[in-house]
């Protein structure tokens, strides 16, 4: 993976000359963060940006989820501002594999990464979002459940509702979530795991009851296929409000990043989906999403 990340950074060095490596000293050690801003962020002085936390999966470092997802493209074409943190060994804390409360405090980092990259950039409070894959994808829910009055809404892909977060949710506060699951992926279960995480589909009425939509009648829709690929995309959504809970579905992915180039092929993770740009969906999810009011 490591020889694929290098080719590709050269392949794809132009589309990443706005990013910068930013650092900071949090509980007395020193983690980073990646922070790609748009071209329209220096033409536009007086312009507050939404800001997007893309988290990298266990393993990945933050350089290679950028590298992977490409979401700065996405970020250039619609003009907000991506920043990737660095987990410490590439790890989130989500409570696997370490204690929710004793572990890394990865909650207490992005509190630390927000207030500088706030300080450092013109970000709009009101349209702060977090995504992620797999661990990160984890991690993003848990920052849902902990930090609902600083992310106006999360999609997570390849990872449902860790069962540590539902046990310690405390501020049940509505919030946006999206989730991306394939029903194919053998590394995070579409059906879930006991003791671990929770299905898809129960993970999406967990955050429907969070935010008071049970009720709200769900909008399917299924995504256009793709010749030559085998997997098959719908959409699920609950509107209500200013809030939408999202569950996508990708019949036959695997353990992906959809509409990503499968530069880690080899590995046992399945499908890479072309039906869906993950991308452009959770802008699109995103773009609806806004908090009230920022701490």
């Amino acid at each position: 993976m490591k020889k694929l990340a290098i080719c590709l950074a050269l392949l794809l060095a132009p589309l990443h000359v706005l990013s910068q490596v930013q650092s900071l000293t949090y509980q007395d050690v020193k983690r980073k963060y990646i922070v790609y801003t748009p071209a329209t962020y220096a033409a536009a002085p007086e312009r507050q940006f939404a800001l997007v936390l893309n988290f990298a999966g266990g393993g990945m470092t933050a350089a290679e989820q950028m590298l992977y997802t490409q979401m700065n493209r996405t970020a250039e074409r619609h003009g907000f501002i991506v920043v990737y943190p660095q987990g410490i060994k590439n790890d989130w804390n989500v409570g696997f594999g370490m204690p929710y409360k004793e572990g890394t405090d990865d909650v207490g980092f992005v509190r630390a990464v927000l207030a500088a990259v706030q300080r450092d950039y013109r970000i709009d409070p009101r349209r702060i979002y977090a995504t992620g894959l797999s661990r990160g994808g984890f991690f993003s829910l848990r920052l849902a459940a902990e930090m609902p009055q600083r992310f106006a809404a999360v999609a997570s892909v390849g990872a449902p509702l860790p069962e540590p977060v539902r046990e310690h949710h405390q501020q049940r506060l509505p919030v946006g979530v999206m989730l991306v699951q394939g029903t194919s992926d053998s590394v995070v279960s579409y059906d879930g795991k006991a003791g671990s995480y929770l299905s898809a589909p129960a993970t999406r009425d967990y955050w429907l009851k969070i935010n008071a939509m049970e009720q709200s009648p769900a909008q399917t829709r299924q995504l256009q296929p793709v010749a030559g690929d085998s997997t098959a995309a719908a959409i699920t959504e609950h509107v209500q409000g200013g809030k939408r809970v999202s569950l996508v579905t990708i019949k036959d992915g695997g353990h992906t990043w959809p509409g990503a180039d499968p530069f880690n092929i080899g590995l046992p993770i399945g499908h890479t989906s072309k039906a869906v740009d993950a991308n452009e969906l959770i802008w699109e999810f995103f773009r609806h999403h806004s908090t009230n009011a920022a701490e």
